[in-house]
């Protein structure tokens, strides 16, 4: 009995490492190289910072319908109320109400073809790298409506609402991709024979800043890109934190219960096995 339940705890182990080991699959959607990013919900200045951006540069676009003003407030260090109203609050909400934009859904329509999504969830529907890494990769691209493109989410119908932080980024491309086989066969069939000869399609994998087109140095953005992220992160569970802190206590017990099972079932089975 004791080494089925043994395996089944080593079944259950194996299970969630492989689970972690595929979120980064999941969560990937183009062929960028990813920058990791490692959130720290214990860092309430950073949490503090990202929650200022957010309010400044996405609030008038993106709402987070699922968060109240006063449980930011509350968590990201006791802000006081006042304060948070005097500074954070620029849509004559209250203190108790969720965190709107003040954009109507048809003025949206209207600019932006589509309502803005809510951003309350996006690092649990994505991660909070994916996030990241999208604030890092916008660059210019005049055939794209607002101007701009992205390297992790290709084609974003937005804005970059971060430019006047990090400044314009352009695209660097370095010669030709090896060609894919898969490409071979189609390329034939439409007489394509010199995009064969050529090579794959170019090989655009790199960005460039221009110099002194943003307020922010490479470093300071990549913070205020972290910071923001990282308070997403606690926006899609606010909980998580205070979570995590129990967990260790829970663990801990956990295991002083079963080194008590373990004894307490081999005691059972001297009892048995004497009879």
């Amino acid at each position: 009995m004791c080494k089925r339940f043994f395996k089944v705890i080593r079944k259950f182990a194996i299970g969630i490492v492989m689970f972690g080991f595929s979120l980064p699959a999941i969560a990937a959607d183009s062929d960028w190289i990813m920058q990791p990013m490692s959130p720290d919900l214990n860092n309430t200045a950073s949490l503090q910072r990202g929650a200022n951006l957010y309010v400044n540069f996405c609030l008038g676009c993106h709402s987070l319908e699922h968060q109240r003003y006063e449980r930011t407030a509350d968590d990201l260090g006791a802000i006081p109320h006042e304060l948070m109203e005097a500074n954070v609050i620029h849509t004559g909400q209250k203190i108790g109400e969720h965190i709107q934009t003040s954009m109507s859904k048809d003025d949206a329509k209207a600019w932006f073809g589509a309502a803005p999504p809510d951003l309350t969830m996006v690092t649990r529907v994505r991660s909070p790298e994916w996030v990241y890494n999208f604030l890092l990769t916008f660059y210019e691209d005049s055939s794209r409506p607002f101007g701009v493109n992205n390297k992790v989410f290709p084609n974003v119908g937005m804005p970059h609402a971060l430019l006047p932080l990090q400044g314009i980024q352009e695209e660097v491309c370095r010669g030709n991709r090896p060609i894919d086989l898969l490409d071979v066969q189609p390329a034939l069939e439409q007489n394509r024979v010199e995009s064969i000869k050529e090579g794959g399609p170019e090989n655009c994998e790199e960005l460039s800043l221009i110099p002194g087109s943003g307020t922010f140095s490479t470093e300071e953005y990549e913070q205020a890109a972290f910071d923001l992220a990282n308070f997403l992160h606690y926006v899609g569970d606010p909980t998580r934190a205070e979570r995590e802190a129990l967990g260790k206590y829970v663990i801990g017990f956990l295991l002083i219960l079963l080194v008590l099972a373990y004894f307490l079932n081999r005691n059972y089975w001297t009892d048995v096995k004497k009879n």
